[in-house]
């Protein structure tokens, strides 16, 4: 643990409450993209499979129950409970091109090639793109509410802190996982053109927009 892992789950908290809050409060999930948070689901349930196999600490395991837990309330949340409110028309980013090839990519290349370690590849390698049904919707739809871009914000903040983490450990403990770092590298420079619109606009008291 150091201070960009910890600054990263922070961030990664944050924006998933800004999520939650964002369609429980507004009892809508207009703008949300159902198809981004059932890729991050299945993310979460092959990364943390080894959740009560493999303790490492109370904060790890806590962590890891939020995460599932929130991410299968928010698939609830979109497709159940506010599904009237839920914008079928243009969040239709075909995810099977991204969960095949990251399938694909995982047997492909990976660790060691057992079935925990293939999956938990798997996650890396689909959390990297998981945000692009999200992007696509934005981008669609021509703007983003602001709570929405808080929330993309505070998702890409937390990959981008991630990173700095593998950086950190390379340079101070010598330790570095290349599938997570180049994944991380990826899913960093998805979000570029985003932060730059972000810190432009939104922090300006603009509505943010993105080109179709």
């Amino acid at each position: 643990m150091n201070v960009f892992r910890f600054l990263g789950d922070l961030s990664h908290l944050v924006a998933i409450v800004i999520l939650l809050l964002k369609i429980w409060k507004t009892r809508s999930c207009s703008g949300i993209s159902g198809r981004s948070q059932i890729l991050f689901a299945i993310v979460f349930t092959t990364r943390y499979l080894d959740l009560f196999s493999n303790f490492i600490s109370v904060y790890n395991t806590s962590m890891k129950i939020v995460y599932i837990t929130c991410s299968y309330a928010t698939v609830y949340l979109i497709y159940g409970k506010f599904k009237a409110t839920y914008d079928f028309n243009h969040d239709t980013f075909r995810i099977e091109f991204l969960l095949v090839p990251s399938a694909i990519l995982a047997f492909l290349v990976n660790h060691d090639f057992s079935p925990l370690e293939i999956l938990w590849t798997f996650s890396i390698y689909l959390e990297s793109v998981a945000i692009l049904p999200q992007l696509f919707l934005v981008s669609k739809t021509g703007e983003a509410e602001t709570i929405t871009s808080h929330y993309l914000f505070a998702l890409g903040s937390y990959r981008l802190l991630y990173l700095l983490n593998w950086l950190w450990r390379y340079f101070s403990q010598g330790f570095y996982d290349l599938i997570a770092l180049l994944s991380g590298i990826l899913q960093t420079v998805l979000y570029c053109d985003f932060f730059y619109l972000y810190i432009s606009k939104v922090l300006k008291g603009k509505k943010l927009s993105l080109p179709a």
